[in-house]
């Protein structure tokens, strides 16, 4: 009898084995990941979700609050795309004020910012407007302005740079403030741009000189505005992917401060966190210790969990334009090298966040069709070496997958 016993036993643990070997496959690679010495363990947090099936692939520290950097720009865009749509477009108008006389506008000519972060933009995300706004006086029979240029910036408050972005970051391109009005990116080459109103007059000033058409350095008292035109961005789903694709902070935070506006608020990027905050706290996702200060991810204020990102991805993973704004591994921009020549090359589309001591990563596993299939959230901070640290995360993702 004890024999049989023994016997049972053995076939039981037989039977058992796939299934033990199938839970340590799923978990293993997360946890051999986080405590085999290529990161710090008490400074990294994972979690992978199967969207299929809804359950956890991996998962680790999940619930720790983590500086994100530049993931958090998937938070920020997925925020205005459920608020406008993928075909919305960013609107400037352009306004004379005064009445013409014998081809002479006796007034001004204003224009009135949006917050689009692509007038002008290096990437040719929209027309020259500069030339729309000479082809529009010409239309109007105007040769002469005897106000001035105005940029009026009042539709959105608060300051242009985010308190809580390091002094060392202003000067760059990359730290640029993000204005009412954004002109060829608030920068000049690698340097920030303080004053894009004041370039756009200076540049505008000179195109109407040079078409024949005099303007004046005085504004003049403001009147009725009289509509001449109005310059269209491309559609913001383009717009998301050029900031996705390249990781531009002064895209990110136009499109929170257009979060901000678009809900109400004063236009600010203060009350454009806080209604992203509210916003997904109101459709479930676990926000505990999360902390969103600016739309971009530069702030080493914000403070992201796997758990939020996660949940929020999965929540967009419907959206047939949001998967498309992410970086495929192998293929484009920060992930060009990352899992290029793995049997996931081409089938992972990732966000990534690089700062000093940070490395994170945040997406999807794609389908060959290129739908998501699975949820990957990656942050590692307090990092010593970053190259190690890809590493470690590129084998952890070829050894789930």
């Amino acid at each position: 009898m004890k024999g049989k016993i023994v016997l049972i036993s053995v076939l039981l643990s037989i039977l058992w084995l796939p299934v033990m070997a199938q839970n340590q496959d799923v978990s293993d690679p997360v946890r051999e990941f986080a405590v085999g010495g290529s990161v710090d363990s008490t400074s990294v947090a994972v979690m992978v979700l199967d969207l299929k099936t809804g359950r956890t692939t991996g998962s680790y520290r999940a619930d720790a609050p983590m500086v994100p950097a530049s993931v958090m720009k998937c938070v920020t865009t997925a925020t205005l795309l459920k608020q406008v749509g993928h075909d919305w477009r960013y609107e400037t108008p352009v306004y004379v004020t005064g009445r013409v006389r014998d081809r002479k506008l006796e007034g001004n000519l204003v224009v009135v910012g949006s917050a689009d972060p692509s007038v002008n933009s290096r990437q040719d995300l929209s027309p020259d407007f500069i030339s729309e706004i000479i082809a529009a006086l010409r239309r109007h029979d105007i040769d002469s302005i005897a106000g001035a240029i105005v940029v009026d910036e009042s539709r959105f408050k608060g300051a242009a740079i985010n308190p809580g972005w390091a002094q060392g970051d202003l000067s760059q391109a990359y730290g640029t403030g993000t204005h009412a009005f954004n002109f060829e990116d608030n920068a000049s080459g690698s340097a920030s741009v303080r004053d894009p109103g004041a370039v756009f007059r200076s540049r505008l000033t000179s195109a109407l000189s040079r078409a024949g058409i005099a303007v004046g350095a005085t504004p003049l008292p403001d009147g009725r505005r009289t509509l001449i035109t109005v310059h269209k961005s491309a559609t913001v789903d383009e717009i998301m992917r050029s900031c996705m694709m390249r990781s531009d902070n002064q895209y990110a935070e136009s499109m929170l401060r257009t979060v901000s506006r678009n809900a109400g608020k004063d236009g600010s990027v203060a009350a454009g966190a806080d209604f992203v905050m509210n916003y997904w706290k109101s459709r479930r996702i676990p926000a505990d210790s999360v902390r969103i200060v600016d739309g971009s991810g530069l702030s080493r204020s914000n403070r992201l969990t796997a758990r939020f990102l996660a949940q929020l991805l999965r929540k967009m993973a419907t959206n047939q334009y949001y998967a498309s704004f992410f970086p495929l591994a192998g293929h484009d921009g920060t992930l060009r090298k990352f899992l290029a020549g793995t049997r996931l090359d081409g089938y992972v589309a990732l966000k990534t966040g690089s700062m000093n001591g940070i490395q994170s990563y945040a997406g999807y596993k794609l389908d060959d069709n290129f739908e998501p299939t699975h949820v990957i959230v990656v942050m590692v901070n307090n990092m010593a070496d970053r190259a190690r640290a890809r590493a470690g995360i590129q084998k952890m993702l070829e050894a789930l997958f």
